[in-house]
């Protein structure tokens, strides 16, 4: 079922790492035409283009874009406890860690009267993505929204597509956690005519543009995103989830299989890839994998992702070459099942998330551990970092000279920007001085 990709007896380069590491055939690039001409109508017409996107791509036209302030409160009404009392508990958990994201302000004394002060500030507004398509995802509420409040965002939009199924409406648990968390500002519009209304605005609506924009989505709201770059910030351009295990012959494979098919139920080119020195372990694996595979609910999705390129088993000499090949795959969800899994989670540098040992499934991160899944995908994890209260916050350095701070310095800046020919840069503090 996972095809195999046998390292063993190999020491490729970090160079012949990446070009090994399984990937899916998703193209961002490939959508950024449709996508700019998605985000022309919207900045052109406004309410009406985000109407007839959503005729045309959700199948249903909304009453309206801005969601009503009691639909929301209708729809919180209608919660099931059980829900509401889940919810409330991942966001305690959510918010608690997402507090100690927030770095302390720091001040740098260099002297008498040479202080530099490190505050951290948060953007003032932020529009926040919840996909629809093939789940309902209330948890991506809380995760996008709870980190913004943590950070200070002091203006909250968020945006879910239409359900034909709801009447145009936006699915009532999106709607119902929204205004649990006191979100009123909801608007019922999707894909890439979504970012674009967040980067740019609505005027029609009350929709003001945003700093920021964050949430999952597919390929279209990943290409949205990248358009919309420069104009607004972005978290990251989020695609298709992928899962990669590192296990040795003491992991139980019947858990790794169970892991591997959790996160291929997201979507047919999810990535579930299995990292390990065990052959025999592998070969457990895939027995297990059939039998969940046939008895999931989502049996055809799960098995075209399993199989699809993207996912693999790969068989390596040692945990030393499977951390090297995770760092090369730069998962998204990263879980360590071996014996000593601090000594391979040392050698572990790129990963979005990690999760440790046989009791720490990424079904826990996608809902109760208190950490954030909105995650980087695709290998972006080399570079990037997952959702959190830093991403709403920026650095500000506040510097406080007086004048004779100043003036001990004085020399230094003569110095580098006569160097530099830039002589007016010193004048500015000789000018300072000359009475």
């Amino acid at each position: 079922m996972l095809r195999t990709i046998d390292l063993r007896g190999t020491r490729p380069t970090p160079a012949c790492l990446l070009a090994l590491v399984p990937r899916s055939a998703t193209d961002v690039s490939a959508a950024l035409d449709t996508v700019r001409a998605i985000i022309d109508e919207v900045r052109q017409h406004g309410e009406t283009a985000l109407l007839d996107q959503a005729e045309r791509f959700d199948g249903v036209r909304p009453a309206a874009v801005r969601v009503p302030a009691d639909e929301l409160a209708d729809a919180l009404e209608a919660l099931a406890p059980e829900v509401r009392a889940a919810a409330l508990q991942t966001i305690e958990r959510v918010r608690a860690a997402s507090t100690a994201q927030v770095p302390e302000p720091r001040v740098t004394r260099l002297g008498s009267g040479a202080v530099v002060e490190q505050r951290w500030q948060p953007v003032t507004r932020v529009g926040l993505y919840v996909p629809g398509g093939k789940a309902v995802y209330p948890s991506s509420v809380i995760m996008n929204v709870v980190p913004a409040q943590v950070a200070g965002v002091r203006s909250i939009a968020l945006a879910s597509p239409a359900q034909a199924a709801f009447g145009g409406r936006i699915h009532p648990t999106i709607a119902a956690i929204a205004a649990l968390l006191g979100i009123d500002e909801v608007y019922a519009m999707g894909g890439a005519g979504a970012i674009g209304a967040f980067a740019y605005g609505v005027e029609g609506i009350g929709l003001e543009p945003v700093q920021r924009v964050t949430g999952p989505g597919n390929v279209f709201v990943a290409a949205a995103k990248r358009v919309v770059q420069g104009v607004t910030g972005i978290d990251a351009e989020a695609g298709p989830t992928d899962i990669l295990v590192i296990a040795d012959d003491g992991a139980d494979a019947d858990f790794v299989a169970a892991d591997l098919v959790s996160q291929a139920e997201h979507d047919e080119l999810a990535a579930s890839v299995l990292v390990t020195d065990s052959a025999e372990l592998a070969a457990e694996v895939a027995r297990r994998l059939e039998v969940r595979v046939a008895a999931t609910k989502h049996s055809e999705r799960v098995r075209q992702a399993i199989e699809g390129a993207q996912s693999a088993v790969v068989l390596v000499d040692d945990l030393e070459q499977a951390a090297d090949f995770a760092n090369a795959f730069g998962p998204e969800h990263l879980e360590i099942q071996v014996r000593d899994a601090d000594a391979t989670l040392a050698r572990i540098e790129n990963a979005g998330a990690i999760f440790m040992g046989a009791y720490s499934p990424v079904s826990l991160g996608d809902y109760a551990a208190g950490s954030n899944h909105v995650l980087p995908t695709g290998g972006q994890a080399r570079y990037a970092s997952g959702l959190s209260a830093a991403t709403f916050l920026r650095p500000q350095q506040v510097v406080r000279y007086d004048e004779q701070a100043l003036r001990e310095v004085a020399p230094v800046i003569a110095a580098l920007s006569a160097e530099e020919d830039l002589p007016a840069h010193g004048e500015a503090v000789t000018a300072r001085f000359e009475a």
